[in-house]
């Protein structure tokens, strides 16, 4: 793994990133866990193994996805189930046929991104979810659902109200009862800003230099959107170290191919979820897999192999025919989000990871 190591060290010394967290694992074995750089610049701290991450949009797969599969072990929802007969709010508008299925595939024809935090911020922080629920009931499509896939921050704000309602409970409190304590992850969560400072504020990797904000974000959720919305959010919000992001991963990645693991997720709900159900764009359920030839998996990983992006420069890659999992987690909008040299970086870095590994 030195060639792994330099990258990684290269990565710092080019300012890819700050800093940065790189875990690589194959059958349950660590063969790579590492630290790289600062998790802040001013005042400079360096980054851990143990260092909290806004992963961003990992919080789809990572939260709201694996809420949808418990619910739907539950019987308490089908991916097959409309709007109409999830939320009758949206019944009556043009997205009462999209159904779960469609929204965790990204298919569901809903706009990728709206700025609604310059609505939401100018209102008491406890009227903002109901008035966000007023405006994704009056958003248009603008494709057809199931014609076209379109990764959608949206089309995630809506699951989040599909597993609350489900549930009958807020998402994190959901997510966090039914998933993470379980299974012992106890650094794996969201920040509701209602409930005061963050703990273990030291420990957290700083992101941009919010200019609306004004201060470098250190503990508080980077997505706009999110962080009008109290920090909880479908689509954003989740934070999370390397070591139980991938405590996550690896009992999904067990669950799906047989190996041991505790029982919480059902074989077959995770087979559904992994595989592609459309011939429209890369998306499975809620994972993404890779997307020739230009993924950001790089060149090595199989067909049968699933991850997702986050903004903030947060990754993960799970080779399911390889028992592999490589989880990259990165400050790289740290202080600016102007810094993108992290997508040449990551396909650089998976055919390096991929190129060091025996056998």
């Amino acid at each position: 793994m030195k060639a792994v190591r330099e990258l990684m060290q290269c990565g710092v010394d080019e300012r890819v990133f700050p800093g940065g967290v790189l875990l690589v694992a194959r059958h349950g074995k660590a063969l790579f866990f590492e630290a790289f750089g600062r998790a802040c610049l001013l005042p400079e701290r360096p980054m851990t193994t143990d260092t909290v991450f806004d992963l961003a949009s990992l919080t789809k797969p990572l939260a709201t996805t694996v809420a949808v599969m418990i619910l739907v072990q539950q019987e308490k929802l089908n991916l097959d189930q409309t709007l109409a007969s999830t939320i009758p709010a949206l019944g009556g508008t043009d997205k009462r046929q999209i159904t779960i299925r469609q929204f965790l595939s990204h298919t569901s024809g809903l706009p990728d991104y709206r700025p609604y935090y310059k609505r939401l911020i100018k209102l008491a922080s406890s009227d903002r979810k109901a008035r966000l629920r007023d405006l994704l009931v009056g958003e248009n499509l603008i494709h057809r659902p199931g014609l076209v896939s379109l990764y959608s921050d949206l089309g995630y704000m809506v699951l989040e109200w599909v597993v609350e309602d489900a549930s009958e409970r807020k998402l994190d409190d959901f997510v966090r009862d039914s998933v993470y304590q379980p299974l012992e992850l106890r650094h794996l969560f969201f920040i509701p800003l209602d409930k005061g400072k963050p703990r273990e504020k030291q420990h957290f990797a700083a992101t941009e230099h919010c200019p609306w904000r004004d201060k470098t974000l250190n503990g508080e959720v980077h997505d706009e959107n999110a962080y009008a919305l109290g920090g909880v959010a479908g689509h954003a919000g989740l934070f999370g170290t390397a070591k139980d992001v991938y405590g996550l991963l690896e009992e999904l990645l067990n669950a799906c191919t047989g190996r041991a693991n505790t029982g919480l997720f059902h074989r077959d709900v995770v087979q559904t979820f992994f595989e592609r159900h459309s011939d429209v764009g890369s998306w499975a359920l809620g994972f993404d897999t890779p997307s020739r030839p230009d993924s950001s998996s790089g060149h090595y990983f199989s067909d049968h192999s699933v991850g997702h992006l986050g903004f903030a420069g947060t990754s993960f890659w799970m080779d399911l025919s390889k028992g592999l999992i490589v989880i990259l987690l990165t400050n790289r909008i740290h202080p600016s989000r102007q810094n993108e040299r992290i997508k040449t970086f990551r396909p650089l870095l998976h055919d390096t990871v991929m190129g060091s590994i025996p056998g």
